[in-house]
């Protein structure tokens, strides 16, 4: 993926972005089948994102809705650099940290307190500064004494926890959030969104895929409409819900 010059007023320039997932069929899974079958199986590509092109301003915060399966969370990782486009380029001004998958990143059998350090430093913060933030971390988590326990004893909804509230405590100037928010009890969403709201009003970058269609026109200055691989609709949050809805809801 060819390296760019980004506006210095954008956060992430997507440009001319295409992704297919190779799709085998009829796999041979038993010995007998590979001998017997070696020849027969099929390959095919489902092309999961066409062609996309989407700029995203410093400073905004950004719903990409649709249906399952419409090429979100394909969008949402090309952008993380997890994964990349077959075609197109994807273009990163400033510093950025994600909430893709829950627990990743996590070593099941470290402490959750071992797995700050441990997560932290791969979103670049030295010891030193993990340290100074440590406190925070746990106390935002409300892990309590938890935090001395194996991830792998956790609960969905506290691995969210512990997710989020590393992620919030890196100082990124742009964060990725994939439905990891509907996770966890209603207490701890709303600290979340409330947590949000605030990382919003200091000017961060927010992109974030959500079906809670009611927060996102809460939180959201713009949403996206990624339907069938292609954006079908971008603009003021209201309205593109409102068509969203007409079509899908």
């Amino acid at each position: 993926m060819k390296k760019r010059k980004v506006d210095s007023d954008n956060a992430i320039v997507v440009k001319d972005v295409s992704k297919k997932f190779k799709l085998v069929y009829d796999k041979p899974f038993t010995l007998k089948e590979r001998l017997v079958f070696w020849n027969k199986t099929r390959v095919g590509y489902h092309d999961v994102l066409k062609n996309i092109n989407l700029t995203i301003k410093k400073g905004e915060t950004v719903a990409l809705i649709g249906v399952n399966g419409s090429g979100k969370s394909t969008l949402l990782k090309l952008m993380t650099k997890i994964i990349y486009p077959n075609k197109g380029c994807i273009m990163i001004n400033g510093k950025l940290t994600s909430l893709l998958e829950l627990g990743a990143g996590f070593h099941p059998d470290f402490t959750g307190r071992e797995n700050i350090y441990f997560n932290a430093s791969i979103f670049g913060l030295t010891k030193e500064q993990i340290d100074e933030r440590l406190q925070k971390i746990i106390d935002f988590s409300e892990l309590g004494e938890f935090v001395e326990a194996p991830v792998r004893t956790y609960s969905s909804g506290m691995y969210m926890r512990l997710a989020f509230s590393v992620a919030i405590n890196v100082d990124a100037d742009i964060l990725l959030i994939d439905e990891i928010l509907a996770v966890g009890d209603q207490h701890f969403q709303d600290k979340c969104y409330e947590m949000l709201q605030e990382l919003k009003k200091s000017k961060k970058t927010i992109v974030i895929v959500s079906h809670s269609l009611g927060q996102v026109k809460k939180l959201c200055d713009r949403a996206v409409w990624i339907y069938d691989g292609v954006i079908r609709e971008d603009g003021e949050t209201s309205k593109v819900v409102e068509d969203y809805m007409k079509v899908c809801g």
